[in-house]
């Protein structure tokens, strides 16, 4: 195993008060597992990446990390929704950057680089800058720049959720082609029930505040997978499965009946 997290929990304390984001979250990635992880706003999605990457620290709760840590945790890697490039940096300097932080020299840096720079389809835009590009390409970049640092989990929060549908449809085949090839392992926070059922080998249904993790879902659909192609009925039925346990939390987080 990976990783693991046991009876996680975060509590955030401001000037108004406190907020309880998660409670008692217990989950386990395996190596090479692509995780996707679906849940109401405000439930602590987010948050529960950040503590993995160690941009937070729990309140409770432990992370245990498997095989392949590096003093104690594994080498992580985190995609926004929002990129997150240096507006000052070109194409290949954004990622390089994480190449270059671990110390590895100038030309291997390039050279890495490059090679997931055409991966994604970005080669004819190396020595471009951010505002050069669209979003969409943009996200690109931020993907080419996770897998190149060769972390051993990739930490995504909705890369792909501001696009548009043409556009992120084009993404999600790019980035489980780059997965198949290279098999980190990965979880992934969406609020699209059907991508999350597409991309994941198993969806985590998270409860509202403060957020738990009610439910695991193993997907049973083979791989390579076309969003076309795929066994629509059995999609269909995981997903409506999956809205009706997030239509009872958005009740009840909202107060009205069920």
């Amino acid at each position: 195993m990976l990783l693991m997290c046991r009876s996680l929990g975060k509590i955030y304390r401001t000037r108004n008060g406190v907020t309880t984001a998660l409670k008692d979250v217990s989950l386990s990635v395996g190596e090479q597992e692509f995780v996707c992880i679906v849940g109401p706003s405000g439930c602590g999605k987010t948050t529960l990446l950040k503590l993995i990457a160690g941009l937070l620290e729990p309140t409770s709760g432990r992370i245990i990390f498997g095989a392949g840590e590096k003093n104690g945790r594994l080498r992580s890697a985190m995609v926004f929704q929002e990129h997150g490039l240096f507006p000052w940096m070109t194409v290949l300097g954004n990622v390089a950057f994480g190449l270059e932080m671990q110390g590895i020299s100038q030309h291997e840096c390039r050279d890495r680089a490059h090679d997931f720079i055409e991966k994604v389809g970005l080669g004819f835009f190396t020595h471009s800058y951010p505002h050069e590009l669209s979003v969409g390409m943009c996200q690109r970049v931020g993907i080419a720049r996770a897998f190149v640092a060769d972390s051993q989990i990739l930490l995504m929060d909705e890369p792909v959720g501001s696009l548009d549908t043409q556009t992120r449809l084009v993404l999600q085949e790019e980035l489980l082609r780059i997965w198949v090839e290279h098999r980190k392992s990965i979880i992934y926070v969406t609020h699209d029930i059907e991508e999350a059922i597409w991309l994941g080998d198993q969806v985590l249904v998270m409860t509202g505040r403060p957020g738990q993790i009610r439910e695991e879902i193993q997907i049973p659909l083979r791989r390579p997978r076309n969003p076309l192609n795929s066994n629509r009925q059995e999609i269909s039925e995981i997903k409506w499965h999956i809205w009706k346990i997030l239509e009872e939390e958005v009740r009840k987080s909202l107060c009205i009946p069920t």
